[in-house]
């Protein structure tokens, strides 16, 4: 968030201590909220999460390639240092680069974004993702499922010959 700017009637601004202090422009009421526990945030603006949800995050790739060798592909974890850009989460899937993500609230845009800048020339970006309690799910660009139907389609009609 930006010092001084003004959302929802109120004026916000980062303090020093990593707070942030809201003015209510209405009520001329002012509140510092602190920062929740997990979200620490750089002078790059860039998020950091905390441990358990790494940590939750490796196991939902480890978790993800277990159930993709179940259907025959040998997949297993990316080499992730860092946060690294262009690492795929879980390699093995021929021609797909796989982002993983194992969260309740998840902002599919900046997610299948992030699989679209990451992945690899010739390598269809997807999203692979679920809740607690919840199956897998695969998000992907319109363009990259037609790619992927009229291979699958093409296929079927060889076959029936």
């Amino acid at each position: 968030m930006e010092a001084g700017k003004i959302s929802g009637g109120n004026l916000e601004r980062v303090t020093s201590d990593g707070g942030i202090i809201c003015h209510d422009i209405k009520c001329h009421l002012v509140i510092n909220v602190l920062r929740p526990a997990w979200l620490t945030v750089c002078r790059s603006g860039r998020r950091y999460m905390g441990k358990s949800q790494r940590e939750k995050g490796k196991r939902g790739e480890r978790e993800l390639a277990g159930i993709l060798r179940e259907y025959g592909y040998d997949c297993r974890r990316g080499q992730q240092y860092c946060g690294s850009a262009g690492d795929a989460d879980v390699i093995g899937l021929p021609g797909i680069h796989i982002e993983c993500k194992r969260v309740e609230k998840l902002n599919l845009l900046d997610a299948v974004l992030q699989a679209v800048r990451d992945a690899a020339k010739g390598l269809l970006p997807a999203v692979f993702h679920r809740k607690d309690r919840c199956e897998w799910l695969v998000t992907m660009r319109l363009v990259d499922w037609i790619r992927i139907y009229r291979e699958w389609e093409a296929g079927r009609e060889m076959d029936s010959r």
